[in-house]
């Protein structure tokens, strides 16, 4: 298969930054755009995942170094930045030295504060093109019927607060800052448990491998 040139990814005339920007702007909930840390990474990026800026996912990667979002509960990857653990990239196997180990069949995009992982399924669950999300109160993977680009427009104007209700808690924006760049809350008792909850458990930081560590090790 042919491998394409930054170049041929490259497609100026529909660049699909000027979407996503609005989409962005658009939406209800805060975001932070982070850049990339150089114009060559940022080419890196596109070439090592092989995807055209025409889509959602390519100018993502190409443009940011990751979208935080909500006061930094999501992280949506890019080519990685400033307050981002790693790139779609280094989270993917397509980088030396990788983020985490990768996870065969699901293309990670995304990752939350309460040890969440959002993929795209590229053969997991049959190439559906859907996010999936690694739901820590069940342990499992479950599908958000939602192409990428219906994703980010979640990420942008979705009702977050319910998606999460059970996971957060009171004053959880300000708790947010606790957290360094790779790191995630750890929630004891855990979410999955009965007696797990954003009100009723105690939360501390915890390194983001460890929680991605729970998600591989279901498989």
């Amino acid at each position: 298969m042919h491998t394409l040139t930054v170049d041929e990814l490259m497609d100026q005339d529909n660049h699909a930054w000027e979407e996503v920007r609005n989409i962005l702007q658009e939406g209800n909930n805060p975001y932070r755009i982070v850049l990339a840390e150089s114009e060559s990474v940022r080419g890196d990026s596109l070439y090592r995942l092989q995807v055209s800026t025409k889509s959602y996912l390519g100018t993502v990667a190409y443009e940011t170094g990751g979208i935080i979002f909500d006061h930094g509960w999501i992280t949506l990857l890019g080519a990685g930045g400033p307050g981002v653990y790693g790139s779609l990239a280094s989270w993917n196997g397509l980088q030396e030295p990788a983020s985490v180990p990768a996870l065969g069949g699901m293309l990670i995009v995304a990752y939350d504060a309460a040890g969440g992982f959002f993929g795209l399924d590229t053969g997991k669950f049959g190439r559906s093109g859907h996010i999936y999300y690694f739901a820590p109160d069940a342990l499992e993977w479950e599908s958000t019927e939602l192409a990428y680009s219906g994703f980010l427009s979640w990420l942008a104007e979705g009702d977050l607060g319910l998606f999460y209700q059970t996971f957060r808690w009171n004053g959880w924006q300000s708790d947010m800052e606790q957290l360094q760049p790779g790191e995630i809350f750890a929630y004891y008792p855990p979410l999955w448990t009965q007696e797990g909850g954003g009100e009723t458990s105690h939360k501390s930081p915890i390194a983001i491998t460890e929680a991605w560590q729970a998600a591989t090790d279901r498989e």
